[in-house]
């Protein structure tokens, strides 16, 4: 019995927070070892499910480069990196299309509809919805960064009640083009920003942003961030995360969330109680 008391407790403590984010757009941007683990994966489409279920409108962006990478060195096609991000020959850009579009987002599609959702799988090709430009062409090739984002194509899609999952490849105005490598965390903060969502979470394989001491930030503003970074407190793979983070709520993202997403049923954790378990920036 006591047992069953403390589960209703829990779902009267999450209550304020479900009335609070039901009909709010929230964006997830899926990747690490959240996305490479089979126990995590269940946990990750049960958690997507859940919040469909109790009105909150999801809209999910992912990742690959992992697979990328292996698949890359499978075929024996030469990879670099520049800076943390990937140069995108044609090449590389052929496999990229292939793993993110045709394998892994097909995959996160399958797993959420498996687990009663209605998920559809789209790239940021379909209705162009996503436009991109070059990076710096000389310097990365066909990696591109977000232009333009169609709101439309998603209000559309969570309208018939769809979880739209998003592969991060930006399209041309050129017919023929192959398309851009737009790095998931950004394309995360630029479609969150696009379709005005209360929220965008990036889960990740670190706790989220950490003291000298390896503490954890529960909370941070825009000028925090810019002081962790100016004293190198904030430093190597963390500086994207939180710059991704920075441009969301700089386009009108009320919080910014970076969650470890190894933890089983972070992403509950992090919306539904009063500590989370991430750090969340705001302006």
């Amino acid at each position: 019995m006591l047992r069953k008391i403390e589960t209703v407790k829990t779902l009267m403590d999450a209550m304020p927070f479900i009335k609070e984010f039901r009909d709010e757009i929230v964006v997830i941007k899926y990747g690490g070892s959240a996305q490479s683990s089979d126990a995590l994966k269940a946990k990750f489409a049960q958690d997507i499910v859940l919040l469909h279920l109790v009105g909150v409108k999801v809209v999910i962006v992912h990742g690959g480069g992992n697979r990328i990478s292996q698949l890359l060195g499978d075929l024996k096609i030469p990879t670099e990196f520049i800076d943390g991000e990937r140069v995108s020959t044609p090449e590389v850009m052929r496999i990229v299309e292939m793993v993110l579009s045709g394998e892994i987002n097909k995959e996160i599609t399958s797993l959420l509809n498996s687990h009663g959702a209605k998920a559809i799988g789209i790239s940021g090709k379909d209705a162009h919805f996503l436009m991109a430009k070059p990076k710096d062409e000389a310097k990365f090739g066909l990696t591109g960064r977000v232009e333009s984002v169609k709101a439309d194509v998603i209000h559309n899609l969570l309208r018939e009640g769809f979880i739209p999952v998003i592969a991060p490849i930006g399209a041309d105005e050129s017919v023929g083009h192959p398309g851009y490598n737009i790095n998931a965390d950004l394309a995360a903060s630029a479609v969150a920003a696009a379709i005005g969502a209360c929220k965008v979470i990036f889960m990740t394989d670190t706790p989220g942003v950490l003291n000298k001491e390896k503490e954890l930030f529960s909370t941070l503003s825009e000028a925090q961030v810019e002081e962790l970074k100016a004293d190198g407190t904030i430093s190597g793979g963390m500086v994207p995360k939180v710059d991704s983070c920075l441009e969301a709520v700089d386009g009108g993202v009320h919080k910014a969330h970076i969650i470890d997403g190894r933890i089983e049923h972070a992403i509950l954790l992090e919306l539904f109680t009063s500590d989370g378990v991430g750090t969340q920036i705001t302006l």
